[in-house]
């Protein structure tokens, strides 16, 4: 390795499965050697893992990538990385117009990041078919709070809906081994992580293509000791199986939080967009769910402005959220990605009307999160503590409930005895904000 590349820094932008890459590179650039800092302008060597999704996921990478390029000028750094979704998608143009830019490594390359340091930048580009997905003996540096982790089960998605750049970011879909799974939540237990998310771009059909499945990866990550939750996030409608809804109702490590991303209700638009499950099916999973999982937490996201929404469409999609009362949702305006199907189709709707769409649809969910809120007041509610509430107005501590995931959802603000941050107490809840609560402990 070159005497000069001493300290590193990085960035990550996106989703928490980017972080998870990055947490990956981290680690083996820490066993290569590099001292880590979190100071940009310390830095020999910056590295940002881009996010390429959607429009304003490229516009912050970007952005980022410009921003730290002024280090080169003003700072300590001599080389600038740029890793990820972004280098991934669009590796020609960029190499091109980002001549500040030293390597551009892609979405399937960036365990070989130390080979870039230590040979010199020779390659500049890295990027080819996305076919690597990390195990357990991959080095990998946590840098969410201690007692917290995401754990990525799968890379990639074949499922093609036609306004998703996924599949040409991230290749096709492959699972982990099970045992390889468990092996790393175990090293995270050891580590005293408490909380393990579990995350793919299609959790529901992991080990499909190894002849195994997600309810058998559940029972063996059970048993783990150290672990208290176990929580599902990006699940799909039609693959939740009455296996994984039973163990979530009998196994009390495995949360009642189901995050189903729909993305729309109305017939034409989810034909459109390639989605393959119709309203009357996702009611009756809901039903079912509520049913079996009095506590269950239900979560979603939605995309409005599809090509050709017709305004009939999202009252629909209005109507569907107000009459099924997620617990969480989120809502996106939708992005014209080149190289998908939806890039293509008629009936592009306005940027002012889709963001009319967006703002409508997140008031009424802010009606119905604060309304499912107050009807928790006075009840008791498992809180996992993450730290000292910097605001205080008396409620000293700040953690979440089991009902919301990290980064996505709300938080629980605390009052009562001190307690260490990544213990999981009960607390009674006293008030309730449009998304946050407001507690004591017992």
């Amino acid at each position: 390795m070159s005497k000069s590349a001493k300290k590193l820094c990085m960035v990550s932008l996106g989703c928490p499965k980017n972080l998870v890459d990055s947490e990956v590179m981290l680690g083996i650039l820490k066993g290569a050697g590099l001292e880590l800092t979190a100071d940009e302008a310390q830095a020999d060597i910056l590295v940002v893992n881009t996010c390429g999704f959607i429009g304003d996921a490229k516009e912050e990478s970007i952005d980022m990538i410009l921003s730290l390029a002024e280090h080169k000028k003003t700072g300590r750094c001599r080389k600038l990385i740029v890793a990820g979704c972004l280098s991934q998608r669009y590796k020609d143009d960029l190499s091109i117009s980002l001549p500040e830019v030293d390597c551009f490594i892609g979405t399937g390359e960036y365990h070989r990041i130390a080979e870039v340091v230590e040979d010199g930048f020779r390659e500049r580009v890295l990027v080819g078919l996305p076919t690597y997905i990390h195990d357990y003996t991959t080095p990998r540096i946590i840098s969410t709070p201690g007692f917290y982790a995401y754990v990525k089960v799968a890379e990639g998605c074949s499922n093609h809906c036609s306004y998703c750049s996924i599949p040409s970011i991230r290749g096709a879909f492959r699972s982990r081994p099970i045992d390889s799974v468990v092996k790393e939540a175990e090293s995270l237990a050891s580590q005293g992580i408490k909380e393990i998310n579990l995350i793919a771009q299609d959790t529901t059909s992991f080990g499909k293509d190894r002849g195994e499945g997600l309810e058998p990866l559940l029972k063996k990550l059970i048993p783990v000791k150290g672990i208290e939750w176990i929580r599902l996030l990006y699940l799909y409608p039609g693959r939740i199986t009455d296996e994984v809804i039973t163990i979530m109702k009998n196994e009390e490590k495995v949360l009642p939080y189901i995050d189903l991303p729909l993305q729309h209700i109305s017939p034409p638009v989810l034909k459109a967009m390639n989605r393959q499950y119709t309203r009357i099916g996702v009611e009756a999973l809901m039903e079912k769910l509520r049913s079996r999982l009095p506590d269950v937490t239900l979560r979603t996201s939605m995309i409005v402005g599809f090509p050709g929404e017709k305004e009939s469409d999202f009252k629909e999609l209005l109507d569907f959220v107000e009459s099924v009362k997620f617990d969480r949702l989120g809502v996106f305006t939708y992005s014209r990605e080149e190289g998908t199907p939806a890039w293509s189709m008629k009936g592009q709707v306005p940027k002012k009307i889709k963001s009319g769409r967006m703002d409508a649809l997140m008031s009424a969910q802010r009606e119905i999160s604060l309304e499912k809120n107050r009807a928790l007041v006075g009840s008791a509610v498992s809180v996992m503590v993450e730290g000292a509430n910097e605001d205080g107005d008396g409620f000293g501590l700040k953690g979440r409930a089991a009902s919301q995931a990290p980064d996505v959802d709300g938080a629980v603000y605390l009052k009562g005895r001190h307690v260490e941050p990544g213990k999981i107490v009960s607390a009674i809840v006293t008030g309730a904000g449009d998304y946050d609560l407001y507690a004591e402990v017992r």
